[in-house]
């Protein structure tokens, strides 16, 4: 249910972006280049740290969607669940660790970020490209919460995001939307 009447009963993301595409072309470029562009994280990582920072506030709709793109990129199925259960236990990578911290905490408390938050991600051998990039993933996944949350989308199922994520997998941000390559 959304709370836009024009709008289908199961409209998503999509639905407002191929709506707007003057807005969300660049955004859809931008996430692109971000969630998919050169990184020293890989794509499954950046993916992890969305679906992690989503279900950190609380938004099941990105969260549920970004965790089976995590496990469609190879992230070990359950991590980002797992993750938000206890960090420490979590099967991630050790060196993940101060950098899924620093996500934590810039998505729960961001007023409170320090520069020893910052030092231990660079201690764990991460650059700032790294940094910036966990940071970019971290802001979009707030964006999206604000913007499904704002218009009542419904959560996928499981199965549903799994499918999706597959589609997200072969074409990325941008070629998911046929409006952004018509205006190509």
């Amino acid at each position: 249910m959304t709370f836009f009447k024009s709008l289908p009963d199961n409209a998503g993301p999509p639905n407002v972006f191929t709506k707007y595409p003057e807005v969300y072309g660049p955004w859809s470029t931008m996430s692109q280049a971000m969630m998919n562009g050169p990184s020293p994280l890989s794509q499954g990582e950046r993916e992890l740290i969305l679906a992690y920072a989503a279900g950190l506030g609380g938004c099941t709709f990105v969260h549920v969607a970004h965790s089976e793109v995590a496990y469609a990129w190879g992230i070990q199925q359950g991590s980002v669940e797992r993750l938000l259960e206890d960090p420490n236990t979590a099967p991630v990578k050790a060196r993940l660790k101060p950098l899924l911290a620093f996500v934590q905490k810039l998505m729960v408390t961001p007023s409170e970020m320090t520069q020893a938050d910052a030092d231990a991600v660079f201690e764990a051998g991460w650059d700032e490209q790294a940094l910036h990039d966990a940071i970019a993933v971290t802001a979009r996944a707030a964006f999206m919460q604000r913007l499904v949350e704002g218009y009542g989308f419904t959560p996928l199922t499981r199965e549903a995001a799994a499918k999706h994520a597959k589609r997200r997998v072969e074409r990325g941000y941008v070629n998911l939307y046929p409006a952004f390559r018509e205006n190509k």
